[in-house]
């Protein structure tokens, strides 16, 4: 199968099988996957492309559910809001939910955040962060984001470097 296309929920037509990517694979633009089934899946978007949990890439067989697959993660509990800000002001991508917060791994922000009197648990489930004001979370410098031919300035608005 070839897929060239993404398809944002609701999906009008149901999905004709799933493929299971973590946070980093689901920033793609050419890429060979397997599906739940079994089948390979060429991916041959016109771009790198940010997929959410629940998207389907269209197919030439149908479309192909995109499942957040378990990846290790970190679970966060404490002054969530003033947790949540140190995490935000390091451009963190993080999944909000009503009693904790949910992050990658990663052992500099574990001792960060255990340091400002968080209790962070390690865990093993799919990773959906926020999306925030422009589209998908996305990592600042990570090579997935958008060009600098891009309309929008730089500047967040607060006094750190951002080398």
């Amino acid at each position: 199968m070839k897929a060239t296309a993404v398809l944002h929920p609701p999906l009008a037509a149901r999905p004709i099988d799933r493929v299971e990517l973590d946070y980093d694979a689901r920033f793609l633009r050419r890429k060979l996957l397997r599906t739940r089934s079994g089948a390979d899946l060429l991916v041959d978007l016109p771009k790198v492309t940010a997929l959410a949990h629940g998207d389907a890439l269209l197919s030439d067989a149908g479309p192909v559910e995109v499942v957040a697959a378990a990846e290790p993660v970190l679970i966060v509990t404490g002054d969530l809001p003033r947790l949540a800000w140190h995490i935000g002001n390091r451009h963190t991508p993080c999944q909000i939910e009503p009693f904790h917060l949910v992050i990658r791994a990663d052992h500099v922000l574990r001792a960060m955040l255990q340091g400002l009197g968080a209790t962070v648990t390690e865990a093993r489930q799919p990773f959906i962060p926020e999306g925030g004001a422009y589209g998908p979370a996305q990592v600042m410098g990570h090579g997935h984001g958008h060009g600098d031919g891009h309309g929008h300035q730089h500047a967040h608005g607060h006094p750190h470097p951002h080398g």
